[in-house]
């Protein structure tokens, strides 16, 4: 299936039928039959005809109350169908503002849902991730609407996503303002990912108890030696390349120096990029934003702990009030609604059903497919890259005769060695049917993201872009101390010194440990040897820039590892014009929905969804929970998850900046 990505414009029963009755037997167990053998008798069995008189009387039932349950279910659709054709909204405005409220974690693609846990829960899923799409598309199509007059951006509830993202968003505001059209950002408080996308605004309003909490890139993570040694596991680790520290937390308590250089690298050029972009489009002098943050005591006790009149003075915001007198400005700039005192806004999602409806004139397709989260091996739902299902999305591109290019965007820091490979030949083997393929990297393409890549004619990174980190990984844990213990240990015999050696409950040989890491060493050299040819370098050359070292994009440019710096729209627009495409519809390649699946989900899409409970606050209350705990749980989870074949991974130590 492909959907639009960029676009232009209890039941009664039966009463029981009267049966003959057996004649009745005498209450005693020592009756004795004429025929004098002595003996408890049984009554008689029924006969065959009653049962079939009674299975028959039960299939009737049954048939009846399956009818019954699926007229009553019906009718329920039909009740649900009528208040969505009752609640049809109204036409758009003739002048209004775009209302940007981003939620939950930005994202190139949503977790896989249950589209019937989305009709039936009292929260909305939906609302823990955002669409950069739908927000880039809604933005890219207000540019040139006339209707639209101004942009409000509110980014109070969303959690994160990474710089790269946020610069993708922020491209499109810089296109929106360029078009003569002013941009306006509101919340009550603004934590540092929230205030980067604020600072893309033309004026950026906070409430007078509010905070701009900028506090600097950093990069920490729980170490588990102790706690292993302590429970008696013992994890048995095996890599190529000096910088891959994908196990360091399972093996050190604390970060090694080669850890310590490589990450310093990259961080500090992200936050580099940070600082000089609030920099530049709040005009405020170089050094600004650090001197913010590492003062920020010292400016507080001026203010006497006033964070808002500090933010004003620093001129991170323009204006300062309560909700009631900002919601007053909003009005004055967007004009009033005629029900209610808030201002003549549209929010994204109503938009965009509004562009969508426009037919659209041409049949050529740049294809998109999406592929976000881990490479594990099989079929997996979205969110995670299954060697399988990335397979049959690039079939379908195979099949669909109207796409002349394709795009695939990668937002991974890896995972199994041989699902990475099986996407990459089979991406080669797309390439064979001479359809052109560029590669567009998001927050994060390394290790086996990067692998994955080598196939594309072009790769483009944003400059933010985390990428590199190639090398390769063995890991295989044993419980032996644990189980000694408890007083269990293991004992036996084997046919050869192999036998019985890949068992948890027993400790890992030596020979068995050289096997290991000679597979290691092999898709090591494997890996060097497909980046070489398709970067066209020698190997020892890659060789000196893998190791697992992680780069940002713009270094990776200077490095020869990505071809173009650019965003999704950029690498879009770029592949059209090779493709010699003037005119062209783009489109997201996804998997077929079943049926089912397609009613529950365009139901819950839908107008039906303003039928359900919402419980908002427990909702963010959970989900801010659950964000605090995940990197604690995130190393451990992720040895959950891994399921390569032979236990070889090419994956990145979380390379993305919370």
């Amino acid at each position: 299936m492909s959907v639009n990505y960029y676009e232009p414009p209890s039941a009664p029963q039966a009463a029981p039928q009267p049966v003959a009755q057996a004649p009745q037997q005498p209450n005693n167990q020592y009756h004795q039959q004429a025929t004098g053998n002595s003996g408890y008798t049984p009554r008689p069995k029924p006969s065959s005809r009653l049962r079939r008189i009674f299975g028959g009387m039960g299939a009737a039932v049954t048939t009846l109350r399956n009818t019954l349950a699926n007229i009553i279910f019906l009718l329920i659709l039909l009740l649900i169908i009528a208040a969505i054709s009752g609640n049809t909204p109204e036409p758009l405005d003739d002048k209004f503002a775009l209302r940007i409220e981003p939620t939950g974690i930005l994202v190139d693609q949503r977790s896989y849902i249950d589209p019937a846990s989305l009709l039936l829960s009292d929260e909305n899923p939906q609302e823990n991730e955002t669409l950069v799409s739908d927000i880039v598309t809604a933005i890219n199509n207000a540019e040139k609407d006339k209707r639209v007059t101004m942009l409000v951006l509110e980014p109070g509830r969303l959690l994160g996503g990474g710089i790269s993202k946020l610069n993708e968003i922020g491209q499109a505001l810089e296109q929106f303002k360029a078009a003569g059209k002013k941009i306006i950002a509101v919340s009550d408080n603004y934590s540092q990912d929230q205030y980067y996308l604020a600072s893309f605004a033309d004026e950026i309003y906070l409430h007078e108890m509010g905070l701009v909490e900028i506090t600097g890139y950093g990069r920490y993570m729980n170490y588990y030696k102790s706690a292993l040694d302590k429970l008696g596991v013992t994890i048995h680790a095996f890599r190529s390349g000096k910088y891959k520290d994908y196990l360091e937390p399972y093996l050190r308590d604390d970060m090694s120096d080669e850890s310590r250089e490589h990450n310093s690298q990259w961080i500090n050029e992200l936050w580099s990029n940070y600082t000089g972009n609030i920099e530049r489009l709040r005009r405020l002098p170089p050094g600004s934003i650090n001197d913010y943050v590492n003062n920020l005591d010292a400016h507080m006790a001026l203010t006497e702990g006033d964070s808002a009149k500090l933010a004003l003075e620093k001129s991170l915001v323009d204006k300062i009030g309560s909700r009631q007198e900002i919601m007053q400005a909003l009005t004055q700039h967007a004009g009033k609604r005629k029900k209610g005192d808030d201002y003549k806004g549209v929010d994204i999602n109503r938009y965009l059903a509004d562009v969508r409806k426009q037919p659209f004139p041409t049949d050529d397709k740049v294809g998109v497919i999406v592929a976000s989260g881990s490479i594990v091996d099989g079929n997996q739902p979205d969110g995670s890259i299954g060697s399988d299902s990335m397979v049959k999305l690039l079939r379908q591109v195979r099949d669909d005769k109207n796409i002349k290019a394709l795009v695939i965007r990668i937002d991974s820091g890896g995972g199994s060695a041989f699902a990475s490979e099986i996407i990459r030949s089979e991406i080669i083997a797309l390439r064979d049917k001479n359809i052109p393929i560029y590669v567009s990297m998001g927050t994060v393409a390394a290790s086996g993201g990067y692998w994955i890549a080598t196939a594309a004619d072009k790769i483009w990174a944003q400059p933010t872009t985390i990428t590199g980190s190639i090398g390769v990984f063995g890991a295989f844990p044993t419980l032996e101390k644990s189980l000694e213990k408890i007083g269990v240990y293991t004992d036996g015999v084997g046919t050869t010194e192999l036998a019985g050696t890949m068992r948890l409950d027993r400790p890992l040989s030596d020979k068995a440990g050289k096997v290991v890491q000679h597979s290691v060493d092999h898709i090591y050299e494997r890996f060097i040897a497909l980046v070489a040819d398709a970067r066209k370098q020698e190997k020892t050359a890659i060789n000196e820039i893998a190791q697992g070292h992680v780069w940002t994009g713009n270094k990776a440019k200077e490095i020869g590892l990505v071809d173009e710096l650019g965003t999704l729209k950029d690498v879009i627009h770029a592949i059209a014009q090779d493709a010699q495409l003037d005119s062209y519809k783009v489109e997201v390649v996804q998997r077929p929905l079943s049926p089912k699946e397609e009613f529950l989900r365009s139901l819950a899409q839908g107008q039906a969804g303003a039928l359900l409970p919402k419980s908002l606050v427990n909702h963010f209350a959970s989900l801010s929970i659950l964000n605090d705990l995940s990197p604690v749980l995130k190393p451990l989870q992720d040895l959950k998850n891994m399921n390569d074949p032979q236990g070889i991974y090419v994956q990145c130590l979380d390379c993305v900046i919370p």
